[in-house]
């Protein structure tokens, strides 16, 4: 698949009705999300180039193919820690493809040129996936009653 184009969200504003969906799908149940409406309140906060939260969007054909965030907390009670890669999703017939990383890498630059050193993440279940792009595992954590690991990664600056 070429063509693979990741710009701000605040730019492809068509794409969230897609990106809401998907991540209604995979978070609602967990979060105690009733439809995708929340999950679009959520993108549309994320509307920003220079604030954040700030999305991204990785796209081709004129169809989302997933997204990632840079945001300032992502995870109750862990407010000590700032900022944070987040809402990292990819659409599940567009995985293994290396947009995921792609996306991961946007953000981490994104951090990068503002001067930020470290970056967090928390997941449920990718750490080893995160692990082999150079993220440790800092911290156990308890997330709407599942168990996760917060994650850290230093982002070498040039």
């Amino acid at each position: 698949m070429g063509g693979i184009r990741i710009n701000y969200l605040v730019d492809y504003p068509e794409y969230i009705p897609q990106l809401a969906q998907w991540l209604f799908e995979e978070w609602g149940a967990i979060l105690g999300e009733k439809t995708p409406e929340a999950r679009t309140k959520k993108l549309n906060a994320h509307m920003n180039r220079d604030q954040l939260p700030v999305a991204w969007v990785a796209h081709a054909n004129e169809q989302p193919l997933g997204t990632a965030a840079l945001r300032v907390h992502d995870l109750e009670g862990r407010e000590d820690l700032t900022p944070w890669l987040g809402g990292v999703f990819v659409g599940a017939q567009f995985r293994r493809r290396g947009i995921g990383e792609a996306l991961c890498a946007t953000v981490e630059n994104a951090a990068r040129s503002r001067g930020i050193q470290t970056l967090y993440l928390f997941t449920l279940d990718k750490q080893t996936w995160y692990s082999r792009r150079g993220w440790t595992v800092l911290a156990p954590c308890v997330w709407h009653e599942r168990p996760g690991d917060i994650m850290s990664k230093r982002l070498q600056t040039a």
